[in-house]
């Protein structure tokens, strides 16, 4: 199997300049992410390398530079699935972690349960050592503006994320968020939700979504878009239909990755943007 990995950059409109730098930033993590897969390492390894390049640039909305809540506060979800075990960790509402994808993957490795949320993620991380950082150093300038302009409800939100196959043919799914703008603390989104904005199966594929997660939970996006593929379709065919379902349905905004177990690829979104970049061997 030729490996391969997709990344996106989250699908929320954004000024040109910026959408400009997300895009870099989306083909430095796919490069990052491929150098794992080009070397024999595995697709989970790839899909947690090329979030947290991600997380750590803080032109996205994930680790550093993601959105404040209500109160001005960060609180990040993320999750990761392995499709060979069907193995997935995820965390919620997470303060004063540069990499919140490493830390869903303690809970998936470390832990009996797959989702840890809140105060309880930040005492794993501090039991397994994952670097705390000081809560300001994850806010940017930029997320600050946008926040003092949010008003009283949320308006945007976005995500970063990561689909691989590796030579093995074993498939996986990383996704990261700070979550919407101004959205009220202890919110919880899709991205941590398994199957709603990240799933991963060998017999079908792996999806990361992004956009209202609101809107993505009802329709369980991720798990929908992979089961279109055990349908037959392609991966363009796939999300595509996918994003029409979640538009169809309950009105929602946003997009998706998908890698299928051949290793094909297919993305599709029904918002203004959605930076991508992809590398195959």
């Amino acid at each position: 199997m030729k490996p391969a990995i997709l990344v996106h950059g989250g699908a929320a409109k954004v000024p040109p300049e910026i959408l400009a730098l997300r895009e870099e930033g989306c083909r430095k993590a796919a490069l990052r992410g491929f150098e794992i897969l080009k070397n024999g390492g595995s697709a989970l390894d790839a899909v947690e390398e090329a979030v947290r390049a991600m997380e750590e640039d803080p032109i996205f909305n994930a680790g550093r530079g993601s959105a404040l809540t209500r109160e001005g506060q960060v609180e990040m979800d993320a999750a990761i699935m392995d499709g060979s075990t069907l193995k997935a960790g995820a965390v919620g509402a997470v303060r004063n972690i540069l990499h919140p994808v490493s830390l869903a993957r303690m809970v998936m490795e470390r832990t009996p349960h797959i989702l840890i949320v809140g105060d309880g993620a930040l005492r794993l991380a501090r039991l397994y050592g994952l670097e705390e950082v000081p809560l300001e150093s994850l806010i940017t300038e930029r997320q600050r503006a946008q926040w003092r302009n949010a008003g009283s409800f949320p308006y945007e939100g976005d995500t970063v994320g990561a689909v691989a196959i590796d030579a093995d043919g074993n498939v996986a799914a990383a996704t990261s968020t700070g979550g919407l703008i101004g959205k009220l603390p202890g919110r919880i989104g899709d991205t941590p939700l398994i199957g709603c904005g990240t799933y991963a199966d060998n017999l079908t594929g792996a999806a990361s979504a992004t956009g209202i997660g609101e809107a993505i939970m009802r329709v369980v996006l991720a798990k929908t878009a992979c089961d279109l593929l055990g349908q037959g379709l392609h991966p363009e065919e796939a999300a595509q239909e996918a994003i029409k379902i979640l538009e169809r349905r309950v009105g929602g905004r946003g997009g998706i990755i998908l890698i299928d177990r051949q290793g094909r690829l297919g993305w599709a979104y029904n918002t203004e943007c959605m930076p991508i970049a992809f590398e195959v061997g």
